[in-house]
């Protein structure tokens, strides 16, 4: 029996990662709405800053904050944490599974710096646990009661990772890095004070000592926070299937271009909430998408290739540069089935696939992974003036 463990817990990783991802970020866009959307009870009630009655799955609901805490605890108190654990304990553990126990493959770009697996692997746990340093010190610094100029300076931060993990690691290897960094930071958030500062209110509510106010404010700040976070981290979860983007020259470019378009399409939403209508920032996210595609669609440069390339010519590059991973039984030390199925043992195959390996082997460059084969510009430019003659066979 051939069995592929890398491969398994790849998949069931990344299924536990998508599902605990939903539950979470569908917890967090609820309560930002309900937040926003609370009125204040009439006639007024004790303690109660806002309710909301809503009616969903064919009976009424009635929802009430209290800023500190009721007068009498309730016997059930469901706490909201285990969805972002679970979201970060799977994240974690496919980081793992998929680019530190296979770095040399998914992490490791010879061509932009020779590291050793172990060096690899140290380099993006530092990036990772580095950025949660820096935010939880701007989040301690007075500067968080500046929300806008501590959303720009995060921002910064990020970016500046992005521009750094691009120069050091693979594509994909430097985009999931800075997802991990956003993930460990929102989950560091619940961890680190949502979580701590509703136990420190409990607590005091059942000893009869008066709530600090400040706990649920610091709490609901923090929330805030993962929010606008949160579609920035979802593209960057899928961003793989894009190498346009990923492979740019300039990615850390258009992934921070994309994160502005998150943002300003989750405040618009946030905004609506409270009942202000802004199209303005719908717009603002519209037009940055368009501005990458525009920046991501741009050709690199590429030799001139002096005449016809025929079919031998570019099947001659695909079989030495692709085939150890593309093929029914692959060679490669990393799969042991090929990557998304897509095979290039026959020129039937090359010639289905050609439009794909155009993407990822010419216009993106990302392929092959970390350019381990050396595959050369020249190879490349034939390999595109091929397919765009109409990839014919012989």
């Amino acid at each position: 029996m051939d069995y592929d463990l890398a491969a398994w817990l790849n998949l069931a990783l990344r299924w536990l990662h998508v599902i605990a991802g939903v539950a979470w970020i569908g917890a967090s866009f609820y309560f930002v709405w309900l937040d926003n959307n609370l009125r204040a009870p009439e006639p007024p009630k004790d303690g109660v800053k806002g309710e909301l009655w809503a009616v969903h799955g064919g009976g009424f609901y009635h929802s009430q904050k209290y800023m500190t805490a009721p007068a009498h605890m309730p016997g059930h108190l469901h706490w909201f944490k285990w969805e972002a654990y679970t979201t970060w304990l799977s994240g974690f553990a496919l980081l793992f599974v998929l680019y530190y126990w296979g770095a040399p493959v998914y992490l490791i770009d010879p061509a932009k710096h020779a590291f050793s697996h172990w060096q690899a692997v140290g380099v993006g746990l530092l990036f990772i646990f580095g950025g949660l340093a820096v935010y939880e010190g701007l989040c301690r610094s007075p500067l968080v009661e500046r929300p806008r100029l501590f959303g720009i300076v995060w921002f910064a931060a990020l970016i500046g990772a992005a521009y750094a993990l691009q120069h050091l690691f693979t594509d994909r290897g430097a985009f999931i890095h800075v997802g991990a960094i956003i993930g460990t930071a929102m989950a560091a958030n619940v961890f680190l004070t949502i979580i701590p500062n509703q136990r420190k209110i409990v607590a005091d509510m059942l000893a009869g000592r008066p709530v600090d106010p400040r706990l649920g404010a610091a709490g609901k700040q923090r929330s805030v926070h993962n929010n606008y976070m949160t579609l920035p981290i979802l593209f960057i979860m899928i961003s793989n299937h894009y190498p346009a983007i990923t492979g740019h020259p300039k990615a850390w470019l258009l992934l921070a271009l994309i994160g502005v378009a998150g943002i300003s399409i989750r405040h618009f939403f946030n905004l609506r909430h409270h009942g202000i209508i802004r199209h303005d920032f719908l717009f603002y996210g519209a037009m940055l998408m368009f501005a990458v595609s525009v920046i991501a669609s741009q050709k690199p440069k590429t030799p001139a290739v002096m005449g016809p390339v025929s079919f031998f010519e570019a099947q001659a590059i695909v079989q030495k540069h692709c085939v150890t991973c593309h093929s029914a039984t692959p060679t490669h030390r990393g799969f042991s089935a090929p990557p998304n199925g897509a095979t290039f043992d026959s020129p039937e195959h090359i010639a289905r696939y050609a439009p794909k390996i155009r993407e990822r082997a010419v216009i993106s460059t990302s392929m092959p992974l970390g350019n381990e084969t050396h595959m050369t510009d020249d190879e490349r430019a034939k390999l595109g003036a091929w397919i765009e003659s109409g990839a014919k066979l012989p």
